[in-house]
């Protein structure tokens, strides 16, 4: 038994960086490529040279594009939970499932979806401090007694033994 997996599948295998750049660049522009992914290499001095010396450097990134070009531009159905926490390149993509036609993406859809995500957030920003409150020991308990002193209590004063001080 061998312990090689078939990476064959992945439309990532055997592509380089500059490849799927060049790529999404043709087919959908910076202007789109930033407003769906919100990384600043494709808004401000965009090239495709300056965008793979970036994603090179910072893997966030990187499997963020590489993700993008797999289930945008490959349209290919959404990974499963076990796959989709491990990097994009490394995903096994089941023999059954073949890329398909790119997905028709624009500046208004690119926006509606950014408020979406921005909307879902807050909604568990709130839910989440809410929950901090509720659960906190210390924001139950906080009195006066819990304060640290402050200057004006006159109980600590930071410069006292500064070489600086006349």
């Amino acid at each position: 038994m061998t312990d090689e997996i078939n990476y064959q599948n992945n439309p990532l295998h055997g592509l380089s960086l500059n490849q799927m750049l060049t790529e999404l660049v043709d087919h959908y522009g910076f202007k789109i490529l930033h407003a769906y992914l919100q990384i600043n290499c494709f808004n401000k001095n965009p090239s495709i040279e300056s965008a793979e010396k970036f994603l090179k450097k910072t893997t966030w990134a990187r499997e963020k594009v590489e993700a993008f070009y797999m289930y945008q531009y490959k349209s290919l159905p959404k990974a499963k939970y076990d796959q989709y926490q491990i990097p994009p390149r490394d995903r096994i993509i089941p023999d059954d499932q073949r890329p398909g036609e790119p997905k028709e993406l624009s500046l208004e859809d690119a926006e509606r979806l950014h408020e979406q995500r921005e909307r879902r957030a807050a909604e568990r920003g709130k839910a989440r401090s809410v929950d901090k409150v509720r659960r906190s020991p210390k924001a139950q308990t906080r009195t006066s007694e819990t304060r640290k002193p402050s200057s004006e209590d006159g109980a600590i004063d930071p410069w006292a033994n500064s070489k600086w001080k006349k």
